[in-house]
């Protein structure tokens, strides 16, 4: 199965050093606009939904309303893009659609803001035109007010942190394995179609684009020297004052460490390999073990990363490049620098990186996330009259998987 997942990576900037320039702020949009900011996955995100939530009651006293009702509403997203959602969860519905668009024609002629990355995976342009009626949908000087905001990040930083977060989602394939299949080999859609069809940015801008035309576009480049830089973007389009906008700590959404990815990718084959329900890797392994490792342990310095080849890191930025041009001749409004798209990161952040080791301590965080959520619900039904001693392990652990998948139900 595909794997998708929504969160910010945390990674250092690899490539440059320096003070970057000062750049005037971009020109406000018009009052009422409805600003929906379509990511794509890893281009800072979590960090920008998860600030625009923290201040949303600051925000409304300035004219902005964010009218979701949560940090993300990613099921909403999901919903109207026809995507499945998390492996083992509950598939989204139109409800949760309806209620974001509900909340967004209740902010009436005020300038409001809808964040998800998910908006992204719009599968065609009759999905997109959707998305935008729905959203844009008033009478007189309330139709049409959509813009939309697209965030974007080099290649070379975006690959290795949605390689781990496929891992957080069941996938089974190591890192340059995986480089291969998205870099390598054509049509490059297996393992994760959804990727290219993310991250392939030039396309993504042109399809929305199309429906919505270059006026109502705006590309913004991140620059991950700048921390505070996606913020000021932010309150300048939306008319906010500076310094408004603050991150937000959220270890849940940290990015895993190579070796915490090896040994989930580990557990990932072992699951897969003895047939185990999918909810049960959504409640107890992604919802428990991989949750309470985060919360409960910080990446030390010298933990190994996950490091991309030099060959990757280059045909990424070719790659980047093509994109940033293409990108230009739409005719979108650009903010920031689009030669970052195509810079190779230095030798040093190429190097082959250690062996992977799991600490001790961060496997038995990851364990007892597991057990606390076996444990939170009801006890096991009576046990079979055939002797364990007389069962395969393989069967052992299916039987497992299908009573642990009763109790989650029954929870």
């Amino acid at each position: 199965m595909e794997t998708d997942c929504t969160h910010h990576d945390s990674a250092a900037p690899e490539a440059e050093t320096g003070e970057t320039a000062p750049e005037s702020a971009p020109m406000p949009l018009p009052p009422g606009t409805r600003l929906l900011h379509i990511g794509p996955h890893k281009t800072g995100t979590t960090s920008i939904q998860s600030a625009l939530f923290a201040a949303k009651d600051a925000m409304a006293g300035h004219g902005v309303d964010f009218p979701a009702h949560s940090r993300h509403p990613m099921e909403a997203a999901l919903a109207v893009c026809a995507r499945p959602g998390m492996m083992g969860d509950a598939k989204p519905t139109e409800r949760h659609w309806q209620r974001l668009v509900d909340a967004v024609h209740a902010t009436g002629r005020r300038t409001s803001v809808v964040s998800s990355e998910f908006f992204a995976d719009a599968p065609d342009d009759e999905a997109i035109a959707r998305i935008v009626d729905d959203l844009g949908r008033g009478q007189g000087r309330d139709q049409g007010r959509v813009h939309v905001l697209v965030t974007l990040r080099p290649l070379a930083k975006i690959m290795p942190s949605q390689w781990q977060q496929y891992v957080q989602n069941g996938l089974r394939m190591g890192y340059e394995d995986w480089l291969e299949h998205m870099l390598r080999k054509a049509p490059y859609e297996k393992p994760n179609p959804s990727f290219w069809r993310r991250h392939r940015h030039d396309r993504l801008v042109e399809r929305w684009v199309r429906v919505v035309g270059a006026e109502n576009v705006t590309v913004v480049v991140v620059d991950d020297r700048d921390r505070d830089g996606l913020m000021r973007t932010f309150e300048s389009l939306l008319g906010l004052p500076d310094g408004l906008l603050v991150p937000v700590p959220d270890t849940a959404n940290r990015s895993l460490t190579l070796a915490e990815t090896e040994m989930l990718r580990k557990l990932n084959m072992e699951f897969r390999g003895n047939g185990l329900p999918e909810e049960v890797y959504s409640r107890m392994v992604r919802g428990g073990a991989v949750m309470h490792m985060k919360n409960a342990c910080r990446p030390a310095p010298d933990d190994a990363r996950i490091t991309t080849p030099r060959w990757a890191l280059e045909a990424a930025a070719d790659i980047g490049a093509e994109m940033a041009g293409r990108i230009a001749a739409m005719g979108v409004r650009v903010l920031g620098d689009p030669a970052l798209l195509s810079v190779v990161p230095s030798v040093a952040s190429a190097e082959e990186s250690a062996s992977p080791r799991i600490d001790p301590e961060v496997a038995a965080h990851a364990l007892y996330g597991a057990l606390a959520v076996a444990a939170a619900t009801p006890a096991y039904p009576p046990a079979s009259v055939r002797s364990v001693h007389q069962t395969s392990s393989k069967e052992l652990v299916r039987v497992l998987g299908h009573r642990v998948l009763k109790r989650l139900k029954r929870a």
